[in-house]
């Protein structure tokens, strides 16, 4: 006996793309805190200038952040509600049940490890559970510590925390002349016609190269376009999305006549010696940090802080731990140094 089955419609990821003050907020935190990393952004130097406006109860929440990662919960909470401003966002927080709020909270890490996961969730009382989540995320930069501190303290704790971090930032960074600025240039990206029926090519596109491959289970893409964590792409996974945080065209908030900061940020990365070596050796093959420790003699926090420049002018790029140097990007570099000079003149 032959059966037909009638084919069934091949189901698509879905895309979308969020902006609001509630997602600058939090990636601006993200940033400011990312001590590791922040030398490499674009506001540091502007945030270096602000510290001395900050209130002192503002500078504690952000060291309490930069401590616990906390920001990392607020991304996963905001990614839940898409909340437009910070009323919304606190009134569903308080409104959270407990275990929707550790399910929310706890990081996914994998297909094997979700079932884990979301009994830790259900199990929020027990601390012992989250330290056991935890290694699963043995050695990571910072959500081995971010699991454990989840149950360590209380959930009133934690929201009282992020809420204050996110409320003071908003009104400290919300006073000064550029944030207007910044919300006309994420709203004008908003309104940019994307190509989401080739998700794929768009994330290349708006990221400046970065080649997703699809993940098992995941249905959703969202694109969140900033100003703030510039010029990273943060990339987050939660158990069914993926969210991809892109820095929004500087086009839309720079004075005709300034440089760019691409511009800016290249010719910080190559004003070095050292960092002019590295580029050098790393034209000639791709090589290992550990490789590049050996051949310069020289610590591997000492190399990462100078490789950060130059992935951050994009002249570098990582894959599995493997550098490599990104050729077209120094030349494409050079053609807008010689064009913006070539404007000038």
């Amino acid at each position: 006996m032959k059966h037909l089955l009638s084919a069934q419609p091949a189901e698509k990821v879905q895309v979308a793309l969020e902006s609001s003050c509630v997602w600058e907020v939090i990636l601006g935190i993200a940033g400011y805190t990312y001590a590791q990393l922040r030398h490499s952004f674009d506001l540091d130097e502007q945030w270096k200038d602000w510290k001395g406006e900050m209130n002192s109860s503002l500078i504690d929440h952000l060291k309490q952040i930069q401590e616990t990662n906390l920001w990392y919960g607020m991304l996963l909470l905001q990614n839940r509600w898409n909340a437009d401003t910070l009323q919304e966002f606190s009134n569903k927080l308080q409104n959270m049940t407990e275990e929707e709020f550790y399910e929310t909270l706890l990081p996914y890490k994998n297909r094997e490890a979700e079932a884990t996961r979301k009994e830790n969730a259900l199990n929020f009382s027990h601390e012992n559970r989250f330290r056991e989540y935890a290694a699963y995320f043995e050695g990571h930069e910072y959500l081995e510590g971010y699991v454990r501190l989840l149950g360590e303290r209380p959930r009133v704790e934690l929201s009282s925390l992020m809420l204050s971090a996110m409320e003071e930032w908003h009104g400290f960074i919300s006073a000064k002349p550029v944030w207007e600025k910044w919300m006309q240039s994420l709203a004008h990206e908003t309104r940019q016609t994307m190509k989401f029926e080739e998700p794929l090519e768009e994330i290349e596109r708006i990221t400046g190269g970065l080649k997703y491959i699809p993940e098992p289970s995941v249905w959703y893409i969202k694109l969140v376009p900033h100003v703030s964590y510039r010029p990273w792409v943060l990339q987050l996974r939660t158990p069914d999305t993926m969210l991809f945080f892109y820095p929004v065209n500087e086009e839309y908030f720079t004075e005709p006549g300034v440089p760019s900061m691409d511009l800016i940020r290249g010719h910080k990365a190559l004003g070095d010696e050292f960092r002019l070596k590295l580029l050098f050796q790393l034209q000639k093959g791709p090589l290992s940090l550990q490789e590049l420790s050996g051949q310069f003699h020289m610590s591997k926090t000492t190399l990462h802080h100078q490789l950060s420049l130059l992935k951050a002018a994009k002249f570098v790029s990582v894959e599995k731990g493997i550098y490599s140097a990104n050729v077209k990007q120094i030349q494409s570099f050079s053609e807008r140094l010689i064009q913006y000079l070539g404007k000038e003149g």
